[in-house]
Order: C-alpha cells, then structure tokens, then sequence
C-alpha cells in the first residue's frame, strides 16, 4: 500500500481537524506538542513517539517541524459530487482548473488560495501535472484537507461536462479582458495554466471568458500561484 506523509505542525493540526483518515502520527522525541496531541486523542488516533532520526529518515520534504501524520493515500473527489455540494449549499459552484502544474510548491499555494476564497474544488489532470503529495500537502498549509480535489484524465473533456452542468469558464490569460471590469457572479470555473507557458490553445479555446490581471510594471507576467491568488479575490469579491 502506497502510505502519505502529511508532514509540519500546522498541516497535521488541520488534517486530524478535517477528519483525515490518519493511521498514525509519529512525534520526535522531546517534542512539546500540546495541541496537537489533545486533538489526536479526541479523535482516537495513534500516537508513536519516535527519533528525530527516524522522522528525518522518513520526511519527504525535510521540514517536518518534529511531527509526521501517515495516511493511506489522498482521496480524489468527484468532479460532480462537488457541484452537487455546492448546489445543495444554494452556492454557485466556484471551482479551480489548475492545468498542467507541474511544481507542486505551485499547486499547494493555489489549493490553498482556493479554500481561502472559498472554491468548492480543484481540478487537475492525471497526466503532466503535481500530484497530491507531501509537498502538495506542505504548500498547502493544510488546506489539502479542507477542500476537494478531483484528478480527471483529459481537461477539455472535464471542461465540456462543467458546461453541461451550467458552469462558464474563465481562462486567465494576458489577452483577456481586465477583471476588474468583470462580472464574476455566476457558476463558474477559472483555468489556470502551466508555469511559463499559460493555458494552452485547445483549453483556452474551450472557455467562455479570457480575463487578465492588469499589470503596470515592467515584468510581463506573474507567477501562476501570485496571479492565482488575485484572481481568486477578484471572484470572490464580486460573489
């Protein structure tokens, strides 16, 4: 069985408060970690006390604060039991394609920025793409845990079922219009593309929408997890 490491105070903290299913966690020797010891035990999870040695041995990402939560592997979600909870929620679904990311450090600051602006799910392809991982959950500062995320094998096959299901899909592009003349509340996905080389031509050709950020400096572009967080914003602002 493949095993995850969900590694760092905070991430664990928020994986056993999400209600993860941990099989364990492991804490190094001498570690004072009150908190998150008191949650493990409401919710019956083992606790091993180890070295430092065998977390270090252990840690994927080599910043594992002291404490390593394992889980059996990441559950995907259902692209359409995510619209269903939104639906059900009387929300309009807001959901995250993040295509071709490839830096999972990328992929973390954008599950994360996504449930800070409160998207009901992240989309991202099986193929040419960061999986959920140690980093992932790392990046994410635990917001991994708190918010859905469905793997699918093809994009723009993914795209034409959100359409069916009454979403509008928004490309962030820099040959778009400017977000801030756009109207945003309404069911939607927005596409984010691959770091250097953006949303490809089939998938922006699919969207509704192409939207930019305006920028004023001398740099072209953002980083696809910078300019994610501003898009995000701008959504929820006018949600």
């Amino acid at each position: 069985m493949d095993f995850l490491y969900i590694e760092g105070k905070r991430p664990v903290e928020e994986a056993i408060k999400s209600d993860v299913n941990i099989n364990y966690i492991m804490i190094a020797e001498g570690m004072h970690l009150g908190d998150i010891i008191s949650l493990a035990k409401e919710k019956n999870i083992r606790l091993k006390t180890v070295s430092k040695t065998k977390l270090d041995y252990t840690s994927k990402t080599q910043k594992h604060q002291g404490v390593i939560a394992v889980v059996s592997s990441f559950k995907y979600a259902d692209t359409d039991e995510i619209i269903k909870s939104a639906l059900n929620k009387n929300e309009k679904p807001f959901l995250i394609i993040a295509d071709s990311i490839t830096d999972p450090h990328n992929l973390g600051a954008i599950i994360r920025s996504a449930e800070c602006f409160n998207a009901h799910g992240v989309i991202i392809p099986k193929h040419r793409s960061a999986e959920i991982n140690e980093t992932v959950y790392r990046s994410s500062a635990g917001a991994a845990s708190h918010i859905a995320v469905s793997q699918v094998t093809n994009i723009a096959s993914e795209i034409d079922n959100l359409k069916k299901q009454g979403l509008w899909i928004v490309c962030a592009d820099m040959d778009g219009e400017d977000l801030n003349d756009f109207d945003f509340n309404m069911p939607l996905a927005l596409v984010l593309g691959a770091e250097g080389k953006g949303v490809g031509r089939l998938i922006k050709e699919k969207c509704d929408f192409i939207v930019k950020i305006p920028i004023k400096g001398n740099v072209a572009s953002l980083n696809v997890s910078v300019a994610a967080g501003i898009m995000m914003h701008a959504i929820s602002r006018t949600r």
